[in-house]
């Protein structure tokens, strides 16, 4: 017999929960069912049931073996109804949440281009920067800088980024170029909000050096693309997640200050802490149309990037 074979008999005799209920499913006798579940563990020289006369139990040999069936075997089903379906069996909500400057620049013109692909999938775009509880959310995905905490979801690396300082060439033919991050005292700075907390003390670090400060902020929001759009007129200055901003830069529109620097809101300074990543329940229970999705957003999002 087949591997393929072989893995939907081991998935019966787990789901049926016995050698004997398994055949009659699969129209196989006892013997034969005893037969090919040995033949299966000398194969792998592993021991993958533990077998009584009323009860089978997974050893954890086994238990690995069934998690890989499963995902193989859904798989499989999954390219048959694509090719005998097509696009049709792509349909329902698509629910994902992205932070502003990023959902708007990135994020929208990737999924209109999937839903042209796609038409039977109804998104929701969400722009906020505030989620933090996928499950609880009702979002099928999340985009977010920084990883969460819970360990129950998938985290992966969407693209690299870093903080950057940044002010119109306006805003620094007025008041100057801060030469050191001491310099920004005597700037006038655009803060962010997160949950009512005043973003202001900046953090920095050249080599192995740490400094913080304490910036005079010019203004405040809890939305950063209204940071960015006050640093466009010419405002002040804001620290900034580079893809937010890069537009900006390669048009001469924002010009990037204290390079020399690594930069961030928070003291650990980790530079993988400014990465974008997607967050997202486990695989094993996505709909077909999220992980279609998923693979599309990391295909165009690398040739959309450059940083």
């Amino acid at each position: 017999m087949d591997k393929f074979s072989d893995m939907a008999m081991f998935v019966s005799i787990v789901k049926h929960q016995g050698l004997a209920a398994a055949g009659r499913d699969l129209g196989l006798s006892p013997a034969t069912m005893t037969a090919r579940l040995q033949a299966l563990e000398e194969r792998y020289g592993v021991k993958l049931l533990n077998r009584s006369t009323r009860h089978v139990s997974l050893t954890d040999s086994g238990e690995l073996y069934h998690k890989a069936c499963i995902e193989i075997l859904d798989n499989v089903s999954e390219a048959e109804n694509l090719i005998q379906n097509g696009v049709k069996e792509v349909k329902g909500s698509l629910k994902i949440v992205a932070p502003k400057d990023i959902g708007k620049q990135y994020i929208l013109p990737i999924l209109s281009e999937f839903c042209k692909r796609y038409p039977d999938v109804v998104p929701y775009l969400y722009l906020d920067d505030h989620i933090s509880n996928i499950a609880e959310s009702g979002m099928d995905i999340v985009i977010r800088y920084g990883e969460l905490a819970d360990s129950s979801l998938i985290s992966r690396r969407l693209s690299p980024s870093r903080r950057v300082l940044c002010a119109s060439p306006e805003y620094l033919a007025k008041h100057g170029t801060p030469l050191k991050p001491q310099d920004l005292v005597n700037h006038d700075c655009l803060a962010m909000l997160r949950s009512n907390e005043e973003l202001k003390t900046w953090h920095f670090q050249e080599k192995d050096k740490k400094n913080a400060i304490t910036v005079v902020p010019k203004r405040f929001s809890d939305d950063g693309e209204v940071i960015r759009y006050w640093a466009l007129e010419g405002v002040g200055i804001a620290l900034k997640s580079v893809l937010d901003v890069q537009a900006d830069i390669n048009n001469l529109r924002l010009v990037t200050i204290l390079n020399g620097y690594m930069k961030n809101f928070n003291t650990s300074m980790s530079v993988s802490s400014a990465d974008l990543n997607v967050v997202y329940i486990s695989k094993k229970y996505q709909p077909k149309r999220i992980r279609l999705f998923l693979d599309f957003l990391f295909e165009r999002f690398s040739s959309m990037t450059k940083i």
